[in-house]
């Protein structure tokens, strides 16, 4: 077996990464119509990689196997296509239809989590978004996308917001501090689920 390679992200590769985005952030517990949960998971890949720096993706031979994101101060987004801002802007629609206030609650939770964490610290980036392929077995692929940023980062202090429903151990593994943390209330599919909303940080060595 071919050991993880970490290289840039093949074009023809774009419609995995979103498929990535959808299972990593869990968006089939908001939204149940499959069409409409496609053309999220597109919007929020577009969305995130129009502010988004850094790009780097796991291959294993010639299959993906994850992606991760970050923004960091000082340094030019990835060049994104008009299509792909024509379609973040029409599908802007949906966040506010199908996330209504519990997007609100989530985004206004994480805003003060970030004020209280700049008040002691002078954050240089934000992990945005980290998701390995999970239909493949393959140990190792976050920490590899993870060490690979974590290179390009050396001396930097960066943080990351999660949430009770992904995978948070991850980054305390890894030497992430949990700095904040909240616990808020969505409705999801006319049920209350309670949800732990986190704020890591860490000061990459």
């Amino acid at each position: 077996m071919s050991t993880i390679s970490i290289r840039e992200l093949d074009p023809k590769d774009r419609n995995k990464a979103i498929s990535f985005a959808i299972s990593g952030m869990h968006f089939d517990q908001y939204i149940k119509n499959p069409l409409l949960l496609r053309l999220y998971g597109r919007y929020f890949w577009y969305l995130e990689n129009s502010r988004a720096t850094h790009l780097k993706a796991a291959y294993q031979g010639d299959e993906l196997l994850g992606v991760i994101l970050a923004e960091v101060k000082g340094q030019p987004p990835l060049r994104q296509c008009w299509y792909e801002k024509a379609f973040s802007r029409t599908i802007d629609w949906l966040q506010k239809t199908f996330f209504k206030s519990s997007a609100g609650t989530y985004d206004t939770v994480n805003k003060d989590m970030l004020d209280v964490y700049k008040e002691h610290y002078q954050p240089d980036g934000e992990i945005i978004f980290l998701a390995a392929n999970p239909t493949l077995k393959v140990k190792g692929v976050g920490t590899a996308l993870l060490n690979a940023l974590e290179k390009d980062l050396s001396g930097k202090e960066i943080y990351l917001y999660t949430d009770s429903l992904c995978t948070y151990q991850f980054y305390e593994k890894r030497g992430f501090e949990r700095y904040q943390e909240r616990t808020i209330e969505l409705t999801l599919n006319k049920k209350k689920v309670p949800l732990s909303c986190f704020l890591y940080r860490k000061k990459i060595a």
